[in-house]
């Protein structure tokens, strides 16, 4: 059971395609890695490791200043295409760890995401700046997706 975590910010983002398609970029190593933590354009990820079911993890790698920076976690829910639940944690800046919710709404052809992002009192010197991040990779995200073609053509 994850304890509570009172600092909770959330972000919301209309997309034009489909809940499948946002849900499952958020899943496939070969998506995530073009957006997800992604803090420099047009360079992927270095790694993209998901175990996709309830009780798997995820190792996400970015390279800063020559060093990897990872971002690991733990599944808690998956319910394709309508919500994702997972922990987050950053080692090599903390130990502590959030708690994500990815809420899926489908509208019409496209769908409405709002992620919502729980941390322990420690991370409200950071609701801003994290408000901003997630804002940034979700926009990502939906640039991504909007190229005008599969996500498959991407791999």
């Amino acid at each position: 059971m994850t304890p509570h975590l009172p600092v909770k910010l959330s972000i919301t983002h209309r997309f034009k395609a489909s809940a499948e398609r946002v849900f499952d970029a958020w899943l496939d190593p070969s998506k995530t890695r073009h957006w997800l933590f992604v803090t420099r354009p047009n360079t992927p990820l270095v790694r993209s490791e998901i175990d996709a079911r309830v009780g798997g993890t995820f190792c996400f790698a970015d390279l800063r200043d020559g060093e990897e920076v990872e971002h690991v976690g733990e599944y808690l829910e998956i319910d394709r295409p309508r919500r994702l639940v997972f922990t987050l944690c950053v080692p090599k800046y903390s130990q502590d760890k959030d708690r994500l919710t990815v809420d899926i709404v489908p509208l019409g052809t496209g769908c409405e995401l709002t992620l919502t992002h729980e941390m322990g009192p420690e991370g409200e010197p950071w609701r801003e700046r994290t408000t901003k991040g997630w804002t940034h990779l979700v926009a990502g995200l939906d640039a991504w997706l909007g190229e005008g073609t599969s996500p498959a053509a991407h791999d």
